[in-house]
């Protein structure tokens, strides 16, 4: 469902897609063994609110339909192109932007995000941080770059306001958060709008840094959430708040090692792909003349900064207190070492040597175009 919500040339296989993939998730969010209302809870919200995101892509893809005479994005994207009248265009376009926003997570379309990110398995929301923020994303590049190109008059500055929100509102939830879970989970919302720059540039480079930041923010992800499995409590809970994991690095130094690896990726922080994704973003944005948007990503990033490196002081230079449950990191099973491994390493790796990833994504560009 994922890999053709990005691939489908036209609105309705895409609906069938995001329905495909949608589904399983609301499934899967309620499968948590302890904490099971919480779960249940988690996956009743998404169920809902992804419900009314569905129905708004769907009548958005009627009033395209309407508008064009065509469900295909390039099609679409021509007759409007030429047409005098582009008003059913317009609502098609911002009913169709709601429902690709609510998956990406961004504000006010992303209340779901934190409630289902802490009740779901973390398996599972590992793979909704990284497999659906990528395959969402690419879907609403492809939407906006092929559909509505000649409307970018309309949805640049409507967007330039989503990702401004975002990027402060999910900063500000974030900095108050004591569960790393639920501020992980407004951390990939402060990441959306982050990647809302490289689709507002609307130029290849701006493309392209979208694709280069949703690779290396999946496995940054993916290797956080993995990591947090894996920490428990003494009743065998996951071991979330910040005061579990007091003294933690030093006691495991490789788990807190590898932990403050993906943390400083998420800061933006010099020798991991996080630094070079934001910046190829923040260059494309600022070459098509949004430098008040790279002004406040910066400020956020500066910002972010603060509560990624509360974790790593906490790992490192905090002692626990006499009152706080002992935690244990459970030793993992090889299908979840391999891939901490794997994500540690193109994480480093290729924010080192970050050259071939960045010309694959600009020799990818013309084939979402």
């Amino acid at each position: 469902g994922m890999m053709l919500f990005g691939a489908s040339g036209d609105l309705l296989t895409m609906f069938i897609a995001l329905e495909v993939f949608s589904l399983p998730l609301y499934i899967l969010c309620g499968l948590a063994r302890r904490r099971r209302l919480l779960s249940q809870e988690a996956a009743l919200k998404y169920f809902l609110l992804g419900a009314f995101a569905s129905a708004f892509f769907l009548f958005g893809a009627s009033f395209i339909y309407g508008a064009t005479g065509t469900l295909s994005l390039a099609g679409a994207g021509k007759s409007l192109a030429s047409a005098g009248d582009t008003t059913l265009g317009v609502i098609g376009l911002a009913l169709l932007a709601v429902g690709l926003l609510f998956k990406i997570g961004a504000v006010p379309f992303g209340s779901w995000v934190p409630d289902v990110y802490q009740g779901a398995p973390t398996p599972v929301t590992a793979f909704m941080a990284s497999a659906t923020k990528v395959a969402a994303f690419v879907a609403l590049a492809r939407v906006f770059y092929v559909t509505f190109d000649s409307l970018a008059d309309y949805w640049r500055p409507a967007l330039w306001v989503v990702a401004i929100a975002t990027m402060v509102i999910a900063t500000l939830m974030a900095v108050s958060q004591d569960d790393i879970k639920r501020m992980f989970a407004y951390s990939s919302m402060v990441h959306a709008g982050f990647l809302l720059l490289g689709v507002i540039a609307l130029s290849e480079a701006g493309l392209a840094a979208v694709l280069f930041y949703l690779a290396t923010y999946a496995f940054s992800a993916f290797g956080g959430f993995a990591l947090l499995s894996v920490v428990r409590d003494g009743v065998g809970r996951e071991a979330t708040g910040f005061e579990s994991w007091a003294g933690l690095g030093r006691r495991r130094p490789l788990v807190g090692a590898l932990f403050a690896l993906f943390l400083l990726a998420f800061a933006g922080i010099p020798l991991t792909t996080g630094f070079v994704a934001k910046f190829v973003v923040f260059a494309a944005a600022g070459s098509s003349g949004a430098w008040g948007l790279v002004i406040v990503g910066v400020l956020a990033s500066a910002v972010a900064a603060y509560f990624y490196l509360r974790v790593i002081v906490a790992m490192f230079f905090t002692d626990a207190d006499d009152d706080t449950p002992a935690v244990e990191v459970r030793q993992p099973s090889l299908a979840t070492t391999l891939p901490i491994a794997v994500c540690a390493i193109v994480t480093l790796g290729f924010g080192i040597a970050p050259q071939w990833l960045l010309h694959l994504a600009e020799s990818a560009t013309p084939f979402l175009r």
